[in-house]
């Protein structure tokens, strides 16, 4: 493949073909830098279907034998939570530039290892923090950065989920317990904050966690609230509650977020209370439930919405950013991949100690996180 204008034809493979990988096919699909474009899923029927859905150049069920391709400079990797160091080590081995769906690793060990060989080759690589790519964190970034505020001294943050997530989340593997309300889904408000706290170092955590309502059908923790400390005394509230009942209003997260520095306040509403939808006929939601939901919170759903039979919003923002970031060398706000080890650290920190139900330094020894299920 010949690079044009200066530009890099990108030579595409993507391993793991649910929900997120064909919503980033179909992105593929229309991006004009991208040349060729590979498939891999253990399911061949979804992943066969999906490679005639986008016209893709090749599939198969072996990822080694799609990211070992002479065509292949850039992979997405969306497989399985619990499956993503094998794609991700191969795809360092062939210094393939990535955007890895979080987390690098559901094992803070095994994060680490991934993070250290990604650094060690000098990767450029991303982690699917998709709420980066909205305008209203984008705009809360900016006057953050520029200032506005002065010093940041504390942070609150609430989010609110229905449990459809952990529902769909956990019956795609047996290790559950590892897939807590923090580590799946607090992650992305937790990495929301964070990089608004750029800079910033936290020192401590005080956590508790509670799990009445699913805790024996799902296996994981309904709510884990946390208080963390950080080196120059700023504190941060962090909460979330994934087990709200099914038919709450919102697809999948509603999250308040206030700011106070020594000059300024921001406050960011992202209920979605702005656009309800009631209906005599019952709402689609991202995740299809045999449940009847007639009210909804609109642009609710994450990646984005369905509209003329697209999907229109932050997915398609950051999936075509990255796109140009490999294409020309586009500047992005993507996290790293040491966001992304971060996070991971900071989730379970969070677990840990409301597993002890103690404060825990920061940052925690590796070894400390064997103490989790």
């Amino acid at each position: 493949m010949s690079a044009k204008r200066g530009k890099k034809s990108i030579g595409l493979a993507i391993v793991g073909c649910g929900k997120i990988g064909r919503i980033r096919g179909e992105f593929a699909r229309d991006y004009p830098g991208v040349e060729w474009l590979g498939l891999c899923d253990i399911d061949a029927k979804a992943g066969k279907k999906l490679a005639e859905d986008v016209q893709a150049d090749f599939f198969t069920a072996d990822y080694k034998e799609l990211l070992a391709r002479p065509e292949v400079n850039a992979s997405i990797i969306a497989t399985e939570e619990n499956e993503h160091v094998g794609p991700i080590l191969a795809s360092v081995e062939r210094g393939h530039q990535m955007m890895i769906e979080k987390p690098l690793a559901t094992d803070v060990k095994e994060s680490a290892r991934v993070l250290k060989a990604i650094q060690d080759e000098k990767i450029d690589a991303v982690v699917g923090y998709t709420q980066r790519f909205r305008r209203r964190f984008l705009v809360a970034k900016e006057r953050v950065r520029t200032g506005q505020l002065g010093d940041v001294t504390s942070v609150t943050t609430r989010a609110f989920m229905n449990r459809l997530v952990p529902i769909a989340t956990v019956a795609k593997t047996e290790n559950r317990s590892v897939l807590t309300p923090m580590v799946v889904s607090g992650t992305h408000s937790l990495d929301i904050c964070m990089w608004l706290l750029e800079g910033k170092k936290p020192a401590e955590i005080y956590a508790r966690s509670v799990d009445k309502a699913i805790g024996v059908s799902c296996g994981t923790k309904d709510a884990t609230f946390g208080l963390f400390t950080f080196e120059d005394g700023t504190i941060w509230s962090m909460s979330i509650n994934w087990a709200l009942p099914v038919v709450w209003p919102g697809s999948v997260y509603s999250l308040e977020i206030g700011i106070v520095g020594t000059e300024g306040v921001l406050t960011i509403d992202d209920t979605h209370r702005d656009l309800v939808l009631a209906s005599e006929r019952g709402q689609p939601a991202g995740y299809t439930p045999d449940v009847k939901r007639n009210v909804d919170f609109l642009t609710s759903y994450p990646p984005g919405d369905i509209v003329f039979g697209q999907l229109w919003g932050p997915m398609r923002e950051e999936t075509n950013a990255w796109f140009a970031r490999v294409h020309t060398g586009l500047a992005t706000p993507h996290a790293t991949a040491a966001d992304g080890h971060r996070n991971l650290l900071l989730t379970m920190a969070m677990d840990l100690s409301a597993k002890r139900r103690e404060p825990v330094a920061l940052p925690a020894d590796l070894d400390a996180y064997g103490e989790l299920p």
